[in-house]
């Protein structure tokens, strides 16, 4: 079935950026799927504040134990103090739900469970699909967030003072990071394309992801080696940028030179994810032809 579709130019479900008659087509899209996704994550909103709560954890550990050890050294380390590290977490929490994409272990279902087959029968690329959804859904976390960052806030005491151009900048750097580590995951989730264990993949891609993003510290206390590594890797952009443009007192030069990396890489994410889908759905074709 997959392999009598590649022969059929007008399903389209190759390209990536729609044509220029067809945007309001694709807007009146993206918007029903942001209604989808909203409706559905409503009905569900128990499961999700249980969800987040659950991962709220990892920052609140990371946040106990740096502000621990601030203490400890005087009042602050690597020049941030308690007060600091708390609105650094804070933060981290919304970034964090908003970093949410569709992952290795999600494409091992879709193609073990048919479920490619059947998206390939529409006149979509894929990966539109899961931007909107996630994105619709991320609107209610979004929502919900707001009360839990209020006990943090409550519990912990940041320190923040923040600028309008930071609240500005947050707000595109955010969806920013979201675009850019979707388009890394789902590069990675194509090697589901030719192997059915795409999990250890995952597992040093997110170890790398973890150290040099600024999810697990923040980067300013790493070594300047780490740092300058960070700097040209993608993982900063998403995780320790947002999170600095609001709270980091950044001057105007890098929080623009932010939003810039970030765009780069979400182009550079964009090719990379047309590449290799060319190249794996040929595959797949052939294997379920």
């Amino acid at each position: 079935m997959a392999n009598g579709l590649a022969s059929r130019p007008e399903l389209d479900r190759d390209r990536f950026v729609p044509r220029a008659g067809l945007v309001r087509g694709w807007v009146d899209l993206y918007l029903t799927m942001f209604r989808v996704a909203i409706l559905n994550n409503i009905q569900y909103r128990v499961a999700n504040y249980f969800y987040m709560i659950g991962m709220i954890a990892e920052p609140v550990i990371y946040l106990v134990v740096w502000s621990t050890i601030a203490r400890q050294e005087g009042g602050e380390v690597g020049g941030l103090t308690p007060g600091q590290l708390a609105a650094y977490y804070i933060v981290w929490t919304l970034v964090r739900q908003m970093n949410i994409v569709f992952t290795v272990y999600g494409w091992d279902e879709r193609i073990r469970e048919g479920e490619l087959s059947a998206m390939l029968l529409q006149p979509l690329f894929p990966i539109h699909r899961d931007i909107a959804f996630l994105a619709g859904w991320k609107l209610v976390t979004i929502v919900m967030w707001l009360p839990i960052a209020a006990v943090l806030t409550l519990i912990f005491s940041p320190a923040l003072d923040v600028r309008p151009i930071d609240v500005a900048v947050f707000a595109v750097a955010i969806w920013g990071a979201y675009l850019v580590r979707t388009m890394l995951y789902w590069i990675l989730g194509m090697a589901s394309f030719w192997t059915t264990r795409g999990g250890p993949i995952f597992q040093l891609m997110f170890t790398a992801e973890l150290l040099l993003s600024g999810r697990l510290v923040p980067l300013s206390l790493l070594p300047d080696w780490a740092q300058r590594l960070a700097d040209v890797l993608p993982f900063k952009w998403t995780f320790g940028y947002p999170i600095d443009a609001l709270i980091g007192q950044l001057p105007t030069g890098e929080l623009v030179g932010g939003l810039a990396m970030q765009l780069l890489w979400i182009v550079v994410g964009v090719i990379g994810v047309r590449v290799v889908w060319r190249v794996a759905i040929r595959r797949y074709s052939a294997v379920n032809g």
